[in-house]
């Protein structure tokens, strides 16, 4: 197939690093238009970016020319890497001037007619696009991807929802340095330190975890009825967010069932996809893990890990999980959310407002 030309706003922050990172082989897209800041405009990518990846910036895209924040001149899928800020004003141009814009940005997660989705989780939801009015007058749209500290915990629920219901969440996170971008916690503050709080990560991760696993009724989705209560930590990890979870079921399980919910998950929606993982939740039986260090890069960072499955003595289990914050739980993401549209017919310029 031709591959699809795409662009990439906030090129030059850690997400847009990543999104260039994982694009550069990528079978179905390329490359050809990067956007960033006013003071990088005009500039190459590789003058203008602080690259802080481990593998080199892919030569042709260091020569591009990084182009002004604007629809025009842009292709017509664009993957957005914002602050909530910034995208909440540049998103809808984009999306009003008929770009497909599959966006990491929190600014629009909860609007209504956006889609939130993991294709492996609520493929379904993304019917709502349908009825943005972006989408109506330009044929352009808005599609997110949930909070880094939200996916990996919710890949991890999803089997076990469907099969036990699930009545009361508690997490506490352990979030790596990565996820404030760059140059992101200052390293006074976070080495041989833990930083209980990051500004409105409680409320995103509390929020989008029962969105995400919610039903579509209608043209809206209906939040799981559950209770969830979530801390969030800052910790001196380069990559990879760690979870301590407690749940309680609507029905009891067993140690085996739990087990057999996760190796069993194995949904149509995003099977195959260049970015898909082969399997989603990988349970790892060793008593000290999953670690960052040892499995973020399981299912090349779009795996989410999950451990030291016990009894928990105030709900019913306890688990930990652990995924990559800036592959699945940013660009990686984004990434496998546009194959999914193009696997939908979404996503083709002669399909753009199909």
């Amino acid at each position: 197939m031709t591959r699809q030309k795409i662009g990439i706003l906030g090129a030059t922050g850690m997400v847009g690093q990543r999104f260039i990172q994982l694009l550069e082989h990528h079978p179905w897209f390329e490359v050809t238009w990067l956007a960033a800041s006013d003071r990088s405009s005009g500039k190459r990518y590789g003058d203008a970016v602080r690259w802080k990846l481990d593998t080199p910036i892919p030569a042709r895209i260091a020569q591009l020319e990084i182009s002004p924040a604007q629809p025009e001149g842009a292709p017509k899928v664009i993957f957005a890497a914002l602050d909530s800020d910034i995208a909440r004003e540049l998103e809808p141009r984009f999306a009003e001037a008929g770009c497909a814009v599959i966006s990491n940005s929190s600014a629009f997660r909860m609007q209504a007619d956006v889609p939130l989705v993991i294709p492996e989780v609520n493929a379904d939801h993304l019917a709502i696009l349908e009825h943005q009015q972006w989408r109506k007058q330009s044929g352009g749209y808005i599609v997110t991807n949930p909070n880094c500290s939200a996916i990996g915990l919710v890949l991890a629920l999803k089997p076990l929802e469907e099969i036990f219901g699930i009545e009361s969440i508690f997490v506490s996170t352990m979030q790596a340095i990565s996820g404030a971008g760059y140059p992101g916690v200052p390293s006074l503050d976070i080495l041989g330190n833990v930083v209980p709080y990051i500004k409105n990560e409680e409320e995103k991760l509390q929020e989008e975890t029962l969105r995400l696993l919610g039903s579509l009724q209608g043209n809206l989705v209906q939040p799981l009825d559950a209770r969830i209560a979530a801390h969030c930590n800052r910790v001196a990890v380069e990559d990879g967010h760690t979870e301590s979870v407690s749940i309680k079921f609507r029905r009891k399980a067993a140690r085996e069932e739990i087990l057999a919910a996760w190796a069993g998950f194995a949904p149509l929606a995003g099977k195959d996809l260049p970015t898909a993982p082969a399997q989603p939740v990988e349970f790892l039986d060793a008593e000290d893990r999953p670690q960052p260090r040892l499995d973020r890069m399981r299912g090349r960072g779009m795996a989410a890990s999950v451990g030291r499955l016990r009894p928990c003595n105030l709900l019913d289990w306890k688990f930990t999980v652990l995924s990559h914050n800036t592959i699945r739980g940013a660009a990686g993401a984004a990434l496998l959310n546009a194959e999914f549209l193009v696997s939908l017919g979404k996503l083709a310029p002669s399909a753009v407002h199909a």
